[in-house]
């Protein structure tokens, strides 16, 4: 008998493809006149407003072929898709895949990093957008914790972000702190709210969690935002003091008997030699952020995290205390996202809670879902598209933020469940899978 051939195909149908996209493009028509299609302009006598038809043409224009190739891949890839798929054997590629990768690109990544700014092309501009990219990269990789190893939906983070920022801010304006004294305490502050927020959604999940969560940075935001004699209102802080490098201060002049950094190297002084130093400030901390995560995640409270986000019932039936559980999940992520948060302090030397709204939440749990939940290289390779990669579209104004979505959606149409989605277990039982031999104790003359 001759076997049956697994590669079947079936006509596409292009009519309901065509219609998919008419549709598509008429809510893209809908979108655009309100959005693209009419612009506020500032003329001599007042406010007017000018139409742009043509943009709103090329905008349904673009969603309907867009759709339309979309569809067509989907179509033709699932009708030439075989009957049998061996599902073990792709996950294994993935996973060699992916630990290739990892293994390879890590290391790379890193000295990348380390001698960036020093490369030709590093700028004042190239140094400073690499220096913002890095304080994503550490966000992401401390709402990772909460998030891609314990399962815990957070939209809520930036509220420890904030935490941490006026923290620093306010310790170092009424105490008269140094950067690193107030760095420690501003982590500390953010784990206590982390752990603040972690008692009332012990018994949530999913999208009761998230929706918690939400509210309680918006809770935050208004605080700071009202709480005028205290962190200033709309108004803000100023006047943040900057770190100092081992007691030198990079400026051009130091108050009397201090001496500064250009001075002490006997330099030539540049406004470049502060930015480089918070540059590698900020790689040190994300660095550190990204060891105490790998390493933790080993220990017995690592795999705690990710048995509570595989099944939580069998996780209680395992005697893991879910409760502990959480909480220190919320307070570790929470206390990274507080040293970020205090290094954007310094390095702004202003803050205000604009720089704290949701939308900072929502581009921080985009990098590390588009990332691959539970990756460390795949979110700091999210962190440089999505913000790096935004920065590359400054130039286009409004429609910058049209640019930052359709990033987005190009990513997660690529790679569904993120860039690097697969990951190996942190620990195995048995070596590739397979149970030991079972060591025979039994001699010729009896057993041992």
């Amino acid at each position: 008998m001759m076997n049956q051939s697994n590669n079947n195909t079936t006509a596409i149908d292009f009519k309901a493809l065509l219609k998919e996209s008419g549709i598509a493009a008429l809510v893209a028509l809908g979108l655009a006149i309100v959005l693209v299609g009419f612009k506020t302009v500032d003329t001599p006598t007042g406010m007017d407003i000018t139409t742009r038809w043509v943009w709103v043409v090329v905008a349904v224009a673009s969603v309907f072929v867009g759709r339309l190739a979309f569809a067509v891949r989907r179509e033709s890839k699932a009708s030439r898709a075989p009957v049998h798929v061996d599902m073990k054997a792709k996950e294994n590629r993935a996973a060699i895949i992916v630990n290739r990768f990892s293994t390879i690109g890590g290391p790379l990544f890193i000295g990348f990093a380390l001698v960036l700014p020093f490369m030709p092309f590093a700028d004042r501009y190239v140094v400073d957008v690499a220096t913002y990219v890095l304080i994503y990269v550490m966000l992401g990789w401390g709402l990772n914790i909460v998030v891609g190893l314990a399962g815990l939906l957070d939209l809520g983070y930036v509220a420890f972000y904030a935490v941490g920022a006026y923290s620093y801010a306010l310790f170092a304006a009424y105490f008269d702190l140094s950067f690193w004294v107030c760095l420690p305490l501003a982590g500390l502050c953010a784990a206590g709210f982390g752990v603040l927020l972690g008692f009332p959604v012990l018994r949530l999940r999913g999208d009761y969690l998230a929706i918690v969560t939400l509210g309680f940075g918006e809770i935050i935001r208004v605080i700071l935002l009202n709480w005028y004699e205290f962190t200033g209102g709309p108004d803000g802080l100023s006047g943040i003091p900057r770190p100092s490098f081992f007691g030198l201060e990079l400026k051009r002049t130091a108050a009397e008997g201090e001496q500064t950094f250009h001075q002490f190297f006997n330099l030539d002084y540049s406004t470049m030699h502060r930015l480089i130093f918070l540059y590698y400030l900020i790689l040190i901390l994300a660095l550190l952020t990204n060891f105490f995560t790998i390493r933790i995640r080993k220990m017995p409270i690592g795999r705690a995290w990710e048995a509570l986000r595989e099944d939580e019932i069998a996780c209680r039936s395992l005697g893991i205390n879910p409760t502990n559980t959480k909480l220190t999940a919320f307070a570790l992520g929470a206390m990274f996202a507080g040293f970020a948060g205090s290094f954007f302090a310094t390095r702004q030397a202003f803050i205000s809670p604009e720089s704290f709204t949701f939308i900072e939440s929502a581009v921080i749990l985009a990098i590390v879902v588009l990332g691959g939940m539970g990756s460390q290289v795949g979110v700091a390779i999210a962190a440089v598209l999505l913000i790096g990669g935004t920065e590359l579209f400054r130039g286009l104004e409004e429609f910058r933020m049209l640019a930052f979505g359709g990033l987005m959606v190009a990513i997660m149409v690529w790679k569904p469940r993120g860039l690097l989605a697969h990951r190996e277990p942190t620990i195995k039982l048995h070596p590739n899978g397979a149970p030991p031999p079972i060591k025979q104790a039994a001699t010729e003359g009896g057993v041992k």
